[in-house]
């Protein structure tokens, strides 16, 4: 099951959320700030980034800059307990699934997370279009 965490001020969570809810994919949304993530989930979200805390840390926010802290210097349970005290530090939306993760709104990237049947039907749909428009033009061609 896909679990979103966003915050709701952010324009990126919902930009997310509102795909998501285009495509008809069921997710399980948490409000980041409200419910940060627990031990176990920072365990999963790391686990699928490239980067580890590099990728989730929004180092360049004024809400880390305030806190002076060097990321480098944490232990684990000390980026556990900063996560819990300060969650508006993690880049948002948090978008993961079993295999995936996707931190921030791409529009290309959230793509992953549609179901490989409905890629498969919209890509044979834009290819019979493609078929079309060009069978539209060589008529056009023709008729010239």
């Amino acid at each position: 099951m896909l679990t979103i965490y966003l915050s709701p001020s952010c324009t990126s969570c919902r930009k997310a959320h509102a795909w998501l809810l285009e495509y008809d994919i069921p997710f399980i949304e948490r409000n980041i700030i409200k419910q940060p993530p627990n031990k176990i989930e920072i365990n999963e979200i790391l686990s699928l980034t490239e980067k580890g805390t590099e990728d989730i840390i929004s180092t360049r926010s004024k809400a880390f800059q305030d806190l002076k802290i060097n990321m480098n210097e944490l232990t684990m349970h000390e980026l556990y307990e900063l996560i819990n005290d300060h969650p508006e530090i993690l880049r948002k939306p948090i978008l993961i699934d079993e295999r995936r993760i996707q931190i921030g709104y791409n529009e290309s990237e959230i793509r992953q997370f549609v179901p490989r049947e409905v890629r498969e039907t919209e890509l044979k749909e834009a290819r019979e279009q493609i078929k079309k428009i060009k069978q539209i033009e060589y008529s056009e061609q023709e008729e010239q």
